[in-house]
């Protein structure tokens, strides 16, 4: 009897006790914080002729600042996703905006490369980790069957500032000099720094569970005296107790370890090389457009924005397809969509199922297009060829990158920002050798020829994808029984 009432009372304990307008407030909060990492790296094109000037270096030189921004923003997740998995989200982003806004003064004021070289990379050591984290609290607040709705705004502003980026930079750079594109970037982490510091609530499960119980002091917001006064008129609303986790320095090797398990490298493998396939054609798009058309550094950051909105579209209804069809599979087993123990426990909803049918037709667009571009690129048609085929590349690539970014929260909703730091890790370092070669290769062979490669590389990713469709459960119920065997809690 009383066993049973005990699991009566935790059925009424809710996923979260964050209510939409504060669920919704969050979520726009970390979606700008997302912005910073990306708008980071973009912002800069523009200037890099006039640094290479100014520094008195060659462009590969400058070049090669690029190449480190991207090895340190897949590796610096991996400390940080590390931390906030057991520390909390709070004290983790205000980790990560102070080291970026002491990183853009520096390079604000520095004037030699080995120090630009530095700061760029104590730059993006900071600015990267908001990403992971931005993921890692759409998962502490939002169940499953609603997680793709809030992850496609979560990814809205990664997705702005590959788009806003260079243009921002190419005027800054044009009219201010290369200087004032760090003291922007300086401004504006600083000015968004204080509603993050002042109001965003922690919500790392390992800290507060649902959000009903309260963080240390020290890690306090504006908004928990407002969570306190709920759940002191609603006691049922508190979560079961909560075991403080030690400090500890964080094991960025708990990252990689997620590379080698099985459906996971699969997901972050797959999701790593289409990101360098689009990251590589962002980065010889510049040139090629500059040769082929002419434009200067501000048409070149204006040509951005068609594949940005593309992106910023392809985010909104991902979100809403996936949720569709996460509770069309719940029907289909007779399952309340919303009950998120139930689900959780059942080890063979094909969760795989439920998002990768909505991703494997964005990839196989993504892979039309994406032929279609370089071809158009090479005949040198008119502009308006190439810009309504960026728009459908942004749509389509950005639509599978955050479907498999959910896939990877779903599979790992005990450390998210771990896991994210995985697929940051994969995306980046594919990226950066992405953006090593692409240009060598379009001189060698063509645009036409290095995109029909692309696309054959993400055709390419179709079976395995499909593998995960079909042996994605038993995988999970393996992990399952050796991690009880193990007497450890999945």
């Amino acid at each position: 009897m009383e066993r049973t009432k005990s699991h009566a009372a935790s059925e009424q304990i809710p996923y979260s006790v964050f209510t939409l307008n504060e669920k919704r407030f969050m979520v726009f909060i970390l979606t700008f914080a997302a912005l910073f990492s990306p708008i980071s790296s973009t912002i800069y094109y523009p200037a890099l002729g006039p640094l290479a000037e100014a520094l008195h270096v060659s462009n590969s030189s400058i070049n090669l600042t690029i190449t480190t921004f991207m090895v340190f923003q897949g590796l610096a997740p991996a400390f940080i996703g590390a931390f906030s998995d057991a520390q909390g989200r709070r004290p983790a982003y205000i980790i990560c905006f102070v080291i970026y806004i002491v990183a853009d003064i520096g390079l604000a004021l520095q004037s030699n490369f080995a120090a630009l070289l530095v700061l760029r990379c104590v730059q993006s050591s900071g600015s990267s980790g908001t990403v992971a984290l931005a993921n890692a609290v759409v998962s502490d607040i939002s169940v499953p069957s609603e997680r793709g709705k809030w992850m496609g705004w979560a990814t809205v502003g990664a997705l702005l500032g590959p788009t806003i980026g260079p243009i921002i930079g190419g005027v800054l750079s044009q009219y201010l000099g290369w200087r004032s594109i760090f003291w922007f970037l300086t401004i504006f982490a600083g000015v968004y720094f204080v509603p993050i510091l002042l109001f965003f609530p922690e919500s790392c499960r390992a800290v507060v569970g649902n959000g009903s119980h309260r963080p240390p002091k020290w890690n306090s917001c504006l908004l928990d005296p407002i969570v306190s006064k709920r759940l002191a008129a609603n006691p049922n609303l508190i979560g079961p107790p909560i075991t403080p986790i030690p400090l500890r320095f964080p094991n960025p090797l708990k990252t990689l370890a997620l590379l080698f398990e099985k459906e996971a490298s699969l997901i972050l493998l797959s999701s790593g090389f289409l990101f360098a396939g689009y990251y590589g054609m962002m980065a010889c798009l510049p040139s090629q457009l500059e040769d082929n058309y002419g434009y200067n550094a501000f048409h070149i950051g204006l040509c951005f924005i068609t594949s940005g909105v593309g992106g910023t579209i392809a985010a909104l209804v991902t979100g809403r397809l996936m949720d569709i069809n996460f509770r069309r599979h719940a029907r289909k087993l007779g399952l309340d969509a919303t009950d998120t123990r139930r689900i959780r426990s059942l080890t063979s909803f094909p969760i795989e199922a439920a998002r990768m049918e909505v991703a494997l037709p964005f990839i196989l667009l993504g892979a039309a297009t994406v032929i279609a571009f370089g071809w158009v690129m090479h005949a040198r048609t008119h502009i308006a060829g190439p810009l309504t085929l960026l728009f459908f590349v942004g749509f389509s690539t950005t639509g599978a990158f955050t479907i498999l970014a959910t896939l990877t929260v779903d599979l790992f909703p005990e450390k998210p920002a771990t896991a994210t730091a995985a697929a940051n890790m994969t995306r980046c370092w594919l990226g950066a050798a992405a953006t090593a070669i692409v240009v060598p290769m379009v001189a060698k062979i063509g645009m036409g020829w290095t995109f029909t490669f692309v696309a054959g590389l993400w055709i390419s990713l179709v079976p395995p994808l499909v593998a995960v469709v079909k042996w994605g459960p038993g995988m999970r119920r393996q992990k399952e029984e050796r991690l009880k065997s193990k007497g450890v809690s999945g």
